[in-house]
């Protein structure tokens, strides 16, 4: 966090898309690391792999996430689960300042990832590092209601009952709908997903009506590392989210 607003530079994709996502360029951690790393991002979100091989050893300022669970895409489960694959004390001895876990609210195996995130919340709190609840409704009990209102808020408030700091959700598609998904995480900060690239200007919109919602930041990968110039679109993003524009 930074003046209570918060700008994520994802790249965790690797687990969860292959590398479906990434060209030349994107592939090669270091230059993601770069992008990270000037100045504009309070946080990268990397796995503990590359944590170790790259972060770890690179002498970086921008502050680490480590994500501490995944899984692929290969197997098409209705009903996903997301396993635990990185401890807290891994993480910080990677050099962590805050962890994040994905929960898949309304998958069969909620239960179990909700177990496991009350284990890290509390290991989290302990070492005085934050955690971070990707809140993302799948399954056959909220199919084709993934983005509604009604879903996203039960998520927020998972959150926020859960004693997640902080919280990742999708946007709801509108700035009216998206406050009340803020109010159901309540003194829970709320960071809006990026999701697939878009166009610049639908973008950046988003990012807009999410603050004005109650966001305090974002968490965005595909975005700015997929954009024609990364750098540019951060720093409008760090603009936008500070106010300086």
């Amino acid at each position: 966090m930074k003046n209570g607003r918060s700008l994520l530079l994802a790249y965790d994709h690797g687990m969860e898309h292959g590398t479906a996502d990434f060209d030349d360029r994107s592939i090669d951690p270091k230059k993601i690391l770069a992008i990270a790393d000037s100045g504009y991002f309070t946080g990268v979100v990397l796995q503990k792999g590359i944590a170790e091989k790259y972060y770890q050893s690179g002498g970086y300022r921008v502050p680490l996430v480590v994500k501490l669970n995944g899984k692929t895409n290969l197997l098409k489960d209705e009903e996903p689960y997301s396993a635990q694959l990185c401890t807290v004390d891994e993480a910080i001895q990677l050099g962590a300042a805050a962890v994040g876990y994905t929960i898949y609210v309304g998958s069969q195996h909620e239960e179990r990832m909700m177990k496991e995130f009350s284990k890290i919340e509390q290991e989290a709190d302990r070492a005085g590092i934050v955690a971070i609840g990707w809140m993302y409704p799948r399954g056959k009990a909220v199919a084709g209601r993934e983005e509604s209102k009604e879903v996203l808020s039960y998520a927020a408030r998972l959150g926020l009952e859960m004693g997640a700091e902080m919280i990742k959700l999708p946007y709801s598609g509108d700035e009216e709908s998206f406050s009340w998904l803020v109010k159901a995480a309540g003194r829970t900060k709320v960071l809006v997903q990026g999701g697939k690239q878009t166009s610049e200007k639908l973008f950046f919109q988003m990012i807009k009506d999410a603050l004005k919602a109650g966001a305090v930041g974002a968490a965005i990968g595909r975005n700015v590392w997929q954009a024609k110039n990364p750098l540019a679109v951060a720093e409008k993003l760090h603009k936008i989210i500070y106010k300086l524009i």
